[in-house]
């Protein structure tokens, strides 16, 4: 299976400042991806507009296959320049990463980028350009899985500056501490908001500039196979079994008749977790071997719920089975249902909520919340 692209930012806007200066736009494609930072002359609302307009001219142009030289001339003659500072009103930083770990810099007066190698910050070496009358940095390498690229506005640099820190986070201690911050396992999105909160707290809470960090991760796809209800064929028993086994990712198994049967084929015991113990849902259970073992429907109703309300997905946290079961979906790029067919007795008394008869299309409308999400997802039936 193909490397990912794996993607996160996050920003804090100055002290007293609803908008951010800074703007980011991703365009993500079967090939590639392509992220910009932009960052606005100063700060507030136009601050906000420029950068946003500078984002978005950049990333459509060059989804059009367009030149690094249409689109800086484009954004040359569509931004105006500041006349008392003879300054732009809008730097920005272009990454284009492609599936195969070819990476591309394009960097217009933002510090300079990050580069994560093998867990050590490096400086990719640059070449300038002059287009027209502006002087362009590129670089062109190949990025290894498990290599990160992170771009900040100049916010994050001045971070603390006159404050907690005379001169400024200068950028040989933003790389010491992204490499803290930064193991095998964090997603970008962990590395983009673990370095701004650092940031907020430099800056006292009172940001003194716009800051933004933008994020990329090149790493191998995590994979989740999750098996829902018993076969309707109890001589498929095996084969589901086999199937979740043979995921060399995470493993969870709903339901638990489901969970019987798992537990039987690999001769392993189940243990009831009474560690967290919630009124709205059953406790999980644990079976060597799989990651998560939960009830059925009542449990991936509430997920579909958790994942449904979109506050669920900036923080989630680990109380129960659906907070565990929603941590782990979006932890995953590639997931697998192996749904079973058989029909659950209890299920069918019309005295329970409607959604308690209808494990199919639960598990259909976490499919496609998934799918929006940007997951691949398979299902399977039995």
């Amino acid at each position: 299976m193909k490397c990912i692209i794996d993607t996160g930012w996050a920003s804090l806007s100055k002290y007293g400042e609803e908008l951010c200066g800074d703007n980011v736009e991703v365009l993500k494609t079967p090939d590639y991806v392509v992220a910009v930072l932009a960052d606005g002359l100063g700060s507030g609302v136009k601050a906000n507009i420029l950068s946003k307009m500078t984002a978005k001219i950049i990333v459509t142009m060059l989804d059009k296959g367009a030149s690094l030289e249409e689109v800086v001339e484009t954004i040359t003659n569509t931004l105006p320049v500041c006349q008392k500072r003879n300054l732009a009103y809008s730097t920005f930083t272009i990454i284009q990463v492609k599936t195969d770990g070819e990476a591309y810099i394009v960097q217009f007066d933002n510090p300079s980028i990050f580069y994560l190698h093998r867990g050590k910050v490096q400086q990719p070496c640059f070449e300038e350009v002059e287009i027209c009358g502006k002087r362009i940095k590129e670089s062109r390498f190949q990025l290894d899985p498990g290599d990160s690229l992170v771009a900040v506005s100049d916010g994050v640099i001045h971070a603390g500056i006159g404050q907690v820190l005379n001169l400024g986070w200068q950028w040989e201690n933003v790389a010491e501490y992204l490499e803290r911050i930064s193991p095998a396992e964090s997603s970008a999105a962990d590395i983009a908001q673990g370095l701004v909160t650092a940031c907020d707290q430099l800056y006292a809470r009172q940001p003194g500039d716009d800051a933004t960090v933008l994020s990329l991760r090149f790493r191998k796809p995590k994979t989740m196979t999750l098996v829902v209800g018993p076969p309707r064929n109890t001589e498929d028993d095996p084969k589901i079994v086999e199937a979740i086994m043979a995921e060399s990712g995470r493993r969870v198994v709903c339901g638990g008749t489901t969970s019987l049967i798992v537990s039987r084929h690999l001769g392993e015991k189940i243990e009831v977790d009474l560690s967290r113990l919630d009124p709205e849902l059953p406790p999980t259970g644990k079976i060597k071997g799989i990651d998560l073992v939960t009830e059925g429907i009542i449990t991936l109703t509430k997920v579909l719920e958790k994942l449904k309300d979109k506050s669920h997905l900036a923080a989630y946290g680990k109380t129960n089975g659906a907070d565990e079961l929603v941590k782990l979906l979006l932890e995953s790029d590639a997931i697998r249902f192996i749904v079973g067919r058989a029909i659950n007795p209890a299920h069918q008394n019309p005295e329970l909520p409607l959604n308690l008869n209808l494990k199919m299309q639960v598990v259909t409308e976490i499919t496609e919340v998934l799918q929006r999400l940007g997951k691949q997802v398979t299902v399977e039936y039995y």
